[in-house]
């Protein structure tokens, strides 16, 4: 029974130190990795008597009906691990893909495409802008790959360094919104969708305006606070040296890159392969363009190599979400999630719009991915019920309230070096103002609409 509360202390504790991370002067990242390793080191010294206190046994005594002769140390170290690390590993070798291409765009000057004809330097018309891009490239290419793209256009339309933060919160809000109405905008949408919780159709029709709405709020709100106008970006070492790169192969770079990024979900539908292979495939095929292309040219710059482009790879944040997804598998193995799941419907008392609202809220300190499992095991509600469509606009936007609540967020603070307490602070109440109105929104069109 102790064990089954340290894990839970352990969470708390290293989730603080990650909030905490620039007050304490500790990278996140080695505390995530430690947190990971901890709860697992706990789960596996306390053996199966920690199943007495969750009552999530019964995957162990079935893996033990299984495999004759083995144990409990092999039940974690040869099913529970591995199939975690599986399903981690699918992530972050998606992350490492589409980082790569957006990289590899960048490097050749690719998203000049896009910044040449964004020429407003007033804050509120530019995060309108980039608000609503952000929000249906979402929908198409997922939340993720959207929040990495976004971010590096970022780069190059914003120079202060606490503006840009704001705006990288803003997108991940947009990103998150945009991810939600689409059966491929993000993973907990995808899980529903292949599960047949949920229709394309369905999905679409009664998640979009909640999601336009989650977005939409925040940013009207944001338009009577932030205003002014935006200084010039310098131009740096970089942007010299991909203006020389010929127009041609700047424009066929990001026209490729973008196709490999959009071909990852169609790659999913057709092959049932998972979207890393997609990106990998798309990389390979841009990887071995750029190497063609590098030969003929006469003005071969290194720096637009894909060896020079993987050096750029931001590796501590791809650790970092090792850790926390590590720290997350460690409690949903051992029952503590679903014993949360559970919880919900019994202080709840069945009343499903209340519990998807706390259940999105919860995604964005849990990871959403095993929160909607555990929910999935545990209702048998019919193809688009009401409960499952309210819970992929929930567990896709609550993600948006803290920035490790999803893997945009991840992401971008990663990429960007945001400040945990900083947007705690400054995006969260926008947020949270955007979440509710878009929850209430449902609730309303479910009520009048589609009852």
């Amino acid at each position: 029974m102790a064990a089954f509360y340290i894990m839970i202390i352990l969470f708390v504790v290293g989730y603080a130190c990650i909030a905490l991370e620039h007050p304490l002067k500790i990278n996140k990242t080695p505390t995530a990795l430690l947190l990971g390793v901890l709860i697992w080191l706990c789960f596996i010294l306390t053996g199966p008597s920690i199943f007495d206190a969750t009552g999530y046994g019964a995957g162990y005594e079935e893996y033990l009906a299984n495999h004759p002769g083995s144990n409990f140390v092999s039940f974690i170290t040869k099913n529970e691990l591995i199939t975690h690390l599986g399903d981690i590993s699918e992530i972050l070798f998606y992350l490492m893909g589409a980082m790569t291409v957006v990289e590899l765009i960048d490097s050749h000057g690719g998203f000049k495409i896009i910044t040449d004809r964004i020429t407003t330097k007033n804050k509120v018309k530019l995060l309108w802008i980039l608000s609503f891009v952000t929000f249906f490239f979402s929908a198409v290419l997922d939340n993720l790959t959207t929040a990495i793209v976004m971010v590096t256009l970022l780069r190059k339309l914003v120079a202060d360094r606490h503006d840009r933060w704001f705006f990288g919160g803003m997108i991940i809000l947009a990103a998150n919104a945009g991810g939600a109405w689409s059966p491929i905008g993000d993973v907990t949408t995808i899980m529903l969708w292949i599960a047949g919780k949920i229709t394309t159709g369905a999905v679409i029709v009664q998640c979009i305006v909640p999601s336009l709405i989650s977005m939409i709020i925040p940013l009207i709100v944001v338009s009577f606070i932030e205003r002014g106008q935006l200084p010039e970006v310098p131009k740096g070492q970089d942007d010299i040296r991909t203006d020389q790169i010929p127009v041609w192969r700047r424009n066929l770079m990001f026209i490729m890159g973008i196709c490999a990024l959009v071909f990852v979900p169609i790659f999913k539908m057709l092959t049932h392969l998972k979207p890393y292979m997609g990106i990998m495939l798309g990389l390979s095929i841009l990887w071995i363009t750029s190497e063609i292309i590098s030969r003929k040219e006469q003005h071969n710059i290194p720096k637009l190599s894909v060896s020079s482009v993987l050096t750029r790879i931001d590796l501590p944040s791809i650790l970092f979400f090792l850790g926390i997804l590590l720290a997350v598998a460690g409690l949903q193995s051992a029952g503590h999630l679903t014993m949360l799941a559970s919880g919900l419907d019994c202080v709840f008392n069945g009343n499903y719009y209340l519990i998807d609202i706390v259940i999105g809220g919860l995604s964005s300190i849990i990871d959403n991915v095993p929160l909607v499992a555990g929910t999935m095991g545990m209702y048998s509600f019919p193809v688009d019920d009401p409960f499952w469509l309210f819970l992929t606009y929930c567990a896709g936007t609550g993600g948006s309230l803290l920035i490790i609540g999803s893997a945009a967020g991840v992401a971008v603070m990663g990429m960007e070096k945001i400040d945990f307490i900083w947007y705690l602070k400054h995006i969260t109440p926008y947020a949270l103002i955007g979440y509710l109105a878009g929850a209430g929104t449902y609730v309303l069109m479910n009520i009048f609409l589609f009852m």
